[in-house]
């Protein structure tokens, strides 16, 4: 599949032109960004470490997207975002920007390959999955732990699996995982998810989903492999292991922000301070998508942010205000 994406005018090279707008990061609010910038006639880069698409690219299947009443799969999603992009003359790079620098009105982003010139930056670069951070974690990733279900789920055909989170993205991979999986245990350390009503309705409807509220999960156990997990009770403390073969672990992401250190103010948790125009205190730096403070974190708004980040940016180039 990554092959595909291989295509002549998604490269990992550096190029000498310089640019009206860099994009870092290859998200929904990313190509959202590059699609707006160069339908208004910005040269434009967009700059993806990893694969272009972002963590939606794995998800099953996307309902609340407007405009797709049967829903739609994240990687069929991304494809024709890329495309569209790609089409109306957005160039991608698979490069990892390391550092962003200012010179005079003019910002330079530092990548394995060398310098990128751009007269203004947006910040979609989204963020990493969170680990737990317990014993056997690290050591079984891969064989047992996994944090994408779509992935990996097919691995745990007929077996007992558990899921550690309560948000959207938790209990949309529980549910797919009872497609293949005997029983899906969903460990949340609150009395209730902050899921959306209709996945919280479903995932209790399902007879192959249980839940176990108040709970966390302490160590993972196996040596070659997952063969349980310990689980704790944060009211009563007492303590348990579940036999299950794989633990798939969804407790939000960190945004990936350590590039910009020293260049723009991050909130506690990292996310980038800006304004409902995406505008950063960096004039000519934007911040959209999961990586700016408070992002409603769904598809359909990291999309309108990367477009409202472009807009501005073209403002910002042609002198106007927002």
């Amino acid at each position: 599949m990554v092959q595909e994406w291989h295509k002549p005018h998604i490269e990992r090279r550096l190029m000498s032109e310089k640019y009206d707008v860099a994009i870092v990061g290859g998200g929904v609010a990313g190509l959202a960004a590059g699609l707006y910038s160069v339908r208004l006639g910005m040269s434009s880069v967009l700059l993806e470490k990893a694969v272009v698409g972002g963590h939606i690219i794995n998800a099953d299947v996307i309902e609340n997207y407007p405009g797709f009443p049967q829903g739609i799969k994240g990687y069929d999603l991304v494809t024709a975002m890329r495309t569209q992009a790609l089409g109306f003359g957005l160039e991608v790079h698979l490069n990892e920007v390391e550092g962003l620098r200012r010179q005079q009105e003019k910002f330079l982003l530092d990548t394995p390959d060398g310098e990128y010139e751009a007269s203004a930056v947006i910040v979609a670069s989204g963020g990493r999955r969170n680990r737990l951070g317990v014993p056997g974690e690290a050591e079984l990733e891969g064989r047992g732990v996994s944090y994408c279900a779509t992935c990996d789920g097919d691995f745990f055909a007929d077996q007992w699996v558990a899921v550690v989170g309560g948000g959207d993205a938790a209990l949309d991979e529980a549910l797919y995982l009872t497609k293949m999986c005997s029983k899906v245990t969903i460990a949340h350390r609150r009395d209730d998810v902050r899921a959306s009503h209709i996945l919280r309705e479903r995932a209790i409807a399902n007879p192959k989903i249980e839940f176990l509220w108040s709970t966390v999960v302490e160590r993972v156990l196996g040596e070659e492999e997952v063969k349980g997990v310990q689980v704790r009770d944060l009211k009563t403390q007492e303590a348990a292991e579940l036999p299950v073969a794989g633990l798939f672990v969804y407790t939000g992401t960190t945004p990936e922000t350590a590039w910009l250190k020293g260049i723009v103010p991050t909130d506690a948790g990292g996310h980038v301070v800006a304004n409902l125009w995406m505008e950063t205190q960096v004039p000519g730096l934007f911040a959209a998508g999961e990586v700016r403070q408070h992002s409603a974190r769904q598809v359909v708004t990291v999309a309108g942010d990367g477009a409202t980040a472009a807009i501005a940016a073209h403002r910002h180039l042609r002198g106007l205000t927002t």
